[in-house]
């Protein structure tokens, strides 16, 4: 990101602001599509997290960290909505639909991991983007929600196996 972009969203510039929005809407709102299933609570996330990136962008002290720094806001932003909505860790005994009928779409591998983790539980889920996609250590995951490193890895190694089997189920 620009710095003098960056500098003018300080200001609040509004045309800047809309500049960064357009420019960091799209891989914003794919954070989000990893956490959330609704599109309403997506859309929610996202403008909550643009709320806080702009309202606080003057705490921004590297602007090379710009996008790290939106990311993990809207990390947070997604992890706070999935706790509001009915706490985060779902039971590994939960039922899952089968989907071995696969689509004839062919469309990028990438496309179909992603879309799978919808069928994880969202515990699962937002464990394993943590780990898996942002690169968090278990000790950080277990403190950002407030479990035991243990449940972290046993979350995560479940949403392995579950995305393996979606995964032969969908034979991708």
């Amino acid at each position: 990101m620009e710095q003098e972009l960056l500098l003018e969203c300080q200001r609040s510039d509004r045309n800047a602001q809309r500049k960064v929005y357009e420019k960091m809407a799209g891989r914003l709102y794919a954070v989000c599509r990893r956490y959330l299933k609704n599109d309403e609570d997506i859309e929610e996330v996202l403008a909550d997290t643009f709320y806080k990136i702009f309202t606080k962008i003057t705490q921004l002290q590297n602007p090379e960290t710009f996008e790290a720094w939106a990311r993990k806001i809207a990390v947070n932003e997604c992890l706070q909505k999935l706790r509001s909505n009915k706490g985060l860790l779902i039971s590994l005994e939960e039922n899952f639909i089968d989907h071995s009928e696969g689509t004839t779409e062919n469309i990028s591998l990438e496309k179909d991991i992603l879309s799978l983790l919808n069928f994880l539980p969202e515990g699962c889920r937002a464990i394993f983007n943590l780990f898996a996609i942002e690169g968090y250590p278990h000790k950080e995951i277990a403190a950002m929600l407030s479990i035991s490193e243990g449940t972290s890895k046993s979350q995560l190694n479940f949403a392995r196996k579950k995305l393996q089997e979606l995964l032969v189920n969908q034979n991708i």
